[in-house]
């Protein structure tokens, strides 16, 4: 009887696989990086919609030169077969050999076997330069068990929906604003967080309309609908200016229409005191005719930054705003709610760390600042503690994020964040390479994370796969981000930083 194996080649030596075990061979997909992995996962992929774990047969050998992601050393990846699908990527692909049962050893296989090696058996084969060579078969299941301890991540979407999100206690709740902020010629405007539904990047290009108001940019696709996109230059009264790559998109509804709102670019999440918002003064509405498009000011560090709070409704002119509700109104109630928040849904604040993308659940995020120019150095910190911050008043630790996950440091640059994120016990600011946008997605959309993982990546809970886009988003839990000796040691600057004030 015949037995079927596919032939490969990894660090000098030939190894094969059950030909049941391979579902097919693909060309090496882009790979969303886990944070401290082990050495064998090279990441996460999108296979035709759904997200696998990218193992490295170097990496699972234990060799030294274990392949990196978008090195060029392989190009080839195995998806394999079985209960929980991964790829495995491999020098080269060989052949897909037939053996007879009888010309396979298979008890002194695993006394032959190199150190890292986990095998079934092997059998000889003859090279093309007419060479007899051994071909050793993998035991593919127990190198994957044996470099990733398992353990049950299975839990319901919801569960995963309510990732990070948790109500507010009387002990933490305040009466401050959340307010997502952005620049418009050279000045900073905001619109409150929960009349955001997302945030995006500019698209490239745009379907303009004919006959249109010089505000109207076009319309662009987002989801499974068209989105119209508005310049709030134009709104505002401001001429257009020359486009310049660092613009965002306000996704807003209005009057029950959806609109997309083109800004300069985005500044900050925020939590702004409401002792410190004012309503625009009256004489300024009278002299715009009662049709004001600033709603309120707000009055932050001391009257030294004043940002003017938009609200979407009072944008457009009232036979625009009649014009949208009519539309809103004869749109088809599987449509109406394109773009909604609700109770099935979630959004996320999403950041970057080198070609990766990370989130987080915005109930977590108090807000999002630029990196402060002065961060206190703290004697005997531990690595990953980057220092301290005031923020209006209160001590904040900050963490450095490409440290805390052994990633290369980054040249100090503009578009670093300060993401201010708070769990039960502790509020952390993490220096984030940039913050791209507010994502918003259902809770059916929010995947588990793949099982190849150990007790170093806990923190991954979920995966938003974003597949139209070739993007994969990985959820973190606030709470995972420290470990506990970590989270220890802020204990215990806290209480040290609470005794110095008293």
């Amino acid at each position: 009887m015949a037995e079927r194996f596919l032939t490969l080649r990894t660090g000098g030596e030939l190894y094969a696989l059950g030909a049941g075990e391979v579902a097919e061979v693909i060309r090496l997909p882009s790979v969303a990086r886990v944070p401290q992995a082990p050495k064998g996962l090279l990441g996460l992929a999108n296979l035709r919609g759904a997200v696998l774990p990218v193992a490295s047969l170097r990496g699972l050998l234990g060799l030294s030169d274990a392949v990196e992601t978008g090195s060029g050393t392989a190009s080839r990846a195995i998806v394999l077969d079985g209960t929980a699908p991964a790829a495995l990527v491999v020098d080269t692909i060989g052949a897909l050999v037939s053996v007879e049962s009888d010309q396979i050893e298979t008890r002194q296989a695993e006394l032959a076997a190199k150190p890292g090696e986990r095998l079934k058996g092997a059998f000889a084969t003859t090279a093309r330069d007419g060479k007899s060579a051994v071909v050793k078969i993998l035991d593919i299941g127990a190198l994957l068990a044996g470099a990733f301890v398992q353990h049950d991540r299975a839990r319901p979407r919801q569960a995963l929906a309510d990732l990070g999100g948790h109500e507010k206690t009387e002990d933490t709740a305040d009466d401050r604003q959340r307010l997502v902020s952005f620049d418009v010629a050279g000045q900073e405007y905001a619109f409150p967080l929960e009349s955001v539904l997302e945030l995006l990047d500019a698209p490239e290009t745009l379907a303009a309309l004919p006959e249109t108001e010089e505000l109207v940019l076009g319309v662009t696709p987002f989801r499974d609908t068209l989105l119209p996109l508005l310049s709030l230059r134009g709104l505002l009264g401001f001429p257009q200016g020359a486009r310049h790559g660092r613009e965002k998109v306000v996704v807003a509804r209005v009057g029950g229409a959806l609109v997309g709102l083109l800004t300069d670019r985005m500044r900050t999440i925020f939590p702004a005191d409401a002792g410190l918002i004012e309503k625009i003064p009256p004489v300024l509405a009278a002299r715009a005719g009662g049709e004001s498009k600033i709603a309120a000011i707000y009055r932050g560090d001391g009257g030294r930054r004043l940002v003017s709070l938009l609200s979407p409704e009072q944008l457009f002119r009232e036979d625009v705003m009649q014009r949208l509700k009519a539309d809103s109104g004869s749109t088809p109630e599987g449509e109406k709610d394109t773009g909604r928040a609700s109770a099935g849904e979630r959004q996320f604040v999403v950041f970057r760390l080198g070609g990766d993308e990370f989130g987080l659940p915005i109930e977590a995020v108090n807000e999002v600042a630029r990196v402060p120019d002065q961060i206190t150095r703290l004697p005997k910190a531990p690595k990953f503690l980057e220092g301290v911050v005031n923020l209006r008043g209160d001590v904040v630790p900050v963490v450095d994020q490409r440290r805390r996950f052994d990633m290369p440091a980054l040249d100090e640059g503009s578009g670093r964040r300060l993401v201010v994120v708070r769990t039960e016990r502790h509020s952390a600011g993490l220096i984030v390479d940039s913050v791209s946008e507010v994502l918003r997605c259902p809770a059916s959309a929010i995947e588990p994370a793949p099982d190849l993982t150990n007790e170093a990546v806990r923190l991954v809970h979920g995966v938003i796969n974003l597949e139209k886009a070739g993007r994969i988003v990985l959820l973190l839990d606030p709470a995972e981000l420290l470990t506990r000796a970590e989270r220890g040691l802020l204990d215990a600057f806290e209480a040290k930083t609470t005794r110095a004030g008293q």
